[in-house]
Order: structure tokens, then C-alpha cells, then sequence
């Protein structure tokens, strides 16, 4: 390569050095600790690789989850069953490289995938060692009740967890398809009850999926040290995350409600990524009129 060349940025469209960012921390718990007892929401988008990873971070993206998604996005499977821990280790390593080559400051949430944590505890500190080696800082596993041991396990051996309620897609076949969960009074006392007994069992986060604003806005409230990111579940989480190719209008089937395409609003990929973190700082997405039930 020629100086000429070696000047004008990196071949391939990879990733080009990181702009000092003075102002910005890097994430960690007590970060995003610090952020909530601010009232400042926490920002969260999918992603699979090392460049869209580093545009997110640069956008202003807090956390950067390394989603399951990757099997119906990338992979073009018909759900999130299919994807493999060797799969979730591959995409967490990219996301991680990225960030580091960037300068990042993101925090990286990776899925335990299905059939990698059901079986044991052990099973899932096995599965989880995987994720955190390959550069994630927390990783993320889907229900309520029987993994509440399990989320205990991995905390009390240093690895930080995100918990999953309402609609939990490794399940959906069971919940009978994409419906919105805690409807109802059974149904919200009991997403309201696994919710406390993940706290108490040392889950620092909580995405919420496809769950009413009401309950979703309640149970922030009641969760001071577990905090709440919303997906289809209003606007009084403590955060919010999309998926990124949603949240760009590319996705191939029909747009979920709970969607917003910042992209169609920008024109660019990182213009769309730093307006949904605005959209979100400033309380502007979700609308609960539009994208929640």
C-alpha cells in the first residue's frame, strides 16, 4: 500500500480511526447506573459486526446488543431456535474487535442462545464463559422462574446478566406465536413477580418485549436496580432498544408496530442511529400512541 493510499483511510470500507470523544464515558454498571439516576434513558441497538458496531458507539449508542436476531436478519432462519453458541461467539467477537478498534466505549450484551443455559446452571456457566471470552460484558438469557437460580449461578461468579420477560422469542412457539404478554391480571402478576425475584437474584438489566406501557412503566418503578430496556413496551422503561435493520426499514417482512424507521427520516446509517438516540434521550420514541400497547 502506498503512503498516498495508506493516508486516505483503510481499504474495504473498514473502519477508519476513532475521533477523540472527551465528553463520553466508557459504560459499565455503575454507568449506567449513574445515567438512571440522572433520568437519562439508556440506549441499546442490535448489531452483528465490527463496523456497524463502531458506527453505533460513535452515534452515542450505550449498550450494544449482539442479539439472537442475528439468525432471521443475517442468517435468513424462520426464528432465533436455529442460532448456535458458536454462532452468538463469532458475532460477539466482531462486535468486540470493532469497538476496540474504534475506541469505543459501548457496553456488549450478548444472547445465551437456545439450548445453551436450559439444561444447568453449569451448562449456562459453560455457555456464558464462551460469550464473555469472545469480548461481551453481560450476557443476556430469555424467561422467568426457572432461570432465576440460574441467573444467581452466573452472578455470584462474576458474570453480569440481562434478563428477558414478556414475549421471548426461543419460546414463542409455546406462547403460541408474536402476541403481547402480561395481559390481564394473572398474566401481569406473574411477569411482575419472575421481574422482583430476577433483581433479587442479581440481574443489573430486564428487557421488556411486547409488554404493555402500564405494566412496563410499573414495574421500572419497582426495579431500582434492574434496569428496564423496552422493546414494544412504551415509553416509561429506563431504556429502549431496536433491532438495527428495523430500525433502518430492512426488514423483509411486515414492520413491527412497536418499530420507528429513522432511516427513511435521515438518509444515512449513522444519522439514523444518532436520531434514535436522541429520539429516545429526549422522550420523542417511543410514542406510546404508536408503538406500544
Amino acid at each position: 500500500m502506498s503512503a498516498d493510499t495508506a493516508a486516505a483511510g483503510t481499504p474495504y470500507g473498514t473502519i477508519p480511526p476513532a475521533s477523540p470523544l472527551p465528553q463520553r464515558k466508557p459504560i459499565s454498571l455503575p454507568r449506567l447506573a449513574q445515567l438512571r439516576a440522572a433520568g437519562e434513558k439508556i440506549t441499546m441497538l442490535t448489531a452483528y459486526d465490527a463496523t456497524f458496531a463502531a458506527v453505533a458507539d460513535a452515534a452515542g449508542v450505550e449498550t450494544i446488543l449482539v442479539g439472537d436476531s442475528l439468525g432471521m436478519v443475517c442468517q435468513g432462519l424462520p426464528s432465533t431456535v436455529g442460532v448456535s453458541l458458536e454462532t452468538m461467539a463469532y458475532h460477539t467477537a466482531s462486535v468486540a474487535r470493532g469497538l476496540r478498534r474504534a475506541q469505543g466505549t459501548a457496553w456488549v450484551v450478548a444472547d445465551l442462545p437456545y439450548g445453551s443455559y436450559q439444561e444447568s446452571a453449569e451448562q449456562a456457566m459453560r455457555s456464558a464463559t464462551v460469550l464473555m471470552q469472545a469480548g461481551a460484558h453481560m450476557v443476556k438469557l430469555e424467561g422467568g422462574g426457572w432461570t432465576a437460580p440460574i441467573v444467581r449461578f452466573l452472578v455470584e461468579r462474576g458474570i453480569p446478566v440481562c434478563a428477558h420477560l414478556g414475549l421471548t422469542p426461543q419460546t414463542v412457539h409455546a406462547l403460541g406465536g408474536y402476541r403481547v404478554q402480561g395481559r390481564g391480571d394473572e398474566g401481569a402478576a406473574q411477569l411482575r413477580r419472575h421481574a422482583l425475584q430476577l433483581q433479587d437474584m442479581g440481574a443489573s438489566m430486564l428487557v421488556l418485549e411486547m409488554v404493555p406501557a402500564e405494566l412496563s412503566a410499573r414495574l421500572t418503578e419497582e426495579l431500582p436496580h434492574c434496569h428496564t430496556i423496552g422493546i414494544g413496551a412504551g415509553n416509561g422503561t429506563a431504556g429502549q432498544v431496536l433491532v438495527l435493520h428495523d430500525m433502518l426499514g430492512m426488514n423483509l417482512g411486515k414492520m413491527p408496530k412497536f418499530v420507528r424507521n429513522f432511516m427513511q427520516e435521515t438518509g444515512s446509517i449513522k444519522e439514523a442511529m444518532a436520531a434514535y438516540v436522541r429520539a429516545v434521550k429526549d422522550g420523542s420514541f417511543p410514542d406510546n400512541t404508536l408503538h406500544a400497547w
